[in-house]
């Protein structure tokens, strides 16, 4: 078993509830955690072997084109997509964090992780 992780993927996105978020838009960031089966890549240093990060990458960027109301959500599309496109994964663990979310207060960020 082994894990694969990708940090830091930032975007500009429209998710949000109240209007003023979705018309302004926002910086997210994802954080993502896979746990596969490594060890055919890790033997034979091939990459069709191996968890190709880039198609990856390129299935969160899309998902975080979909506006959702709730960081939840869009979590939870986000993990079930991975999961359901790549059938050698076992577990998806992705935070989706909103910085500067409209609280009534000084809040960096809000994030929310799901677990599939």
């Amino acid at each position: 078993m082994g894990r694969v992780t990708l940090t830091g993927m930032e975007f500009f996105s429209h998710h949000g509830y109240y209007d003023d978020e979705i018309t302004r838009g926002n910086k997210f960031v994802v954080d993502l955690e896979i746990e596969l089966d490594t060890s055919r890549a890790a033997a034979s240093d091939e990459l069709d072997e191996a968890l190709n990060y880039e198609l990856i990458y390129e299935l969160v960027k899309a998902e975080m084109a979909v506006r959702s109301n709730l960081l939840e959500h869009a979590a939870q599309r986000m993990a079930s997509k991975i999961k359901q496109e790549f059938p050698e994964i076992d577990k998806v663990e992705l935070t989706l964090a909103k910085f500067n979310p409209p609280l009534k207060g000084i809040v960096q960020k809000v994030s929310v992780t799901i677990k599939e």
